[in-house]
């Protein structure tokens, strides 16, 4: 069955089932210190400011991905995360497209991201996908890198 990308209220059961998710694994992969925790506001993960989108493989929720908007045309990527059971199947790289095309729906002319340089497959994704390193553009304890695609 194909995966299928569809939009969640972010404070639903299934999209705090997926976020808790996204940070264990985050907290046992995670090189450089203690992994810290930080949750996007779920208000800033809805329109018009944001979005949350849920990978579904048929009723299985397979990966996750928010969006929400740092300035009137900049969006940054956050929590996007892909279950053991979605990986190696395009998962990513369909929530990464989704989240884009939702920024650019909202007005977006670039997102941004971070991430830390030990999750080397979604290194991978970002590059692949038209994202260029950039200088920082937070303080974010848990990131080592940071990317900017623009859109359009």
């Amino acid at each position: 069955m194909p995966i299928t990308i569809a939009l969640e209220d972010p404070a639903t059961e299934v999209a705090q089932s997926l976020l808790q998710a996204y940070f264990s694994d985050r907290a046992i992969t995670f090189i450089g210190g203690t992994y810290t925790p930080r949750p996007a506001d779920p208000a800033t993960l809805r329109a018009p400011d944001g979005a949350f989108l849920i990978a579904w493989d048929g009723d299985e929720p397979v990966g996750c991905g928010a969006l929400r908007r740092l300035e009137p045309h900049r969006f940054e990527v956050k929590h996007l995360f892909v279950a053991p059971a979605g990986r190696g199947r395009g998962t990513g790289a369909a929530l990464l497209t989704a989240l884009e095309q939702r920024a650019a729906e909202l007005g977006g002319t670039e997102v941004v991201l971070d991430t830390n340089s030990a999750l080397e497959a979604a290194n991978a994704l970002y590059t692949s996908r038209g994202y260029a390193s950039v200088a920082p553009y937070n303080e974010n304890p848990n990131a080592t890198r940071w990317f900017l695609k623009p859109l359009g």
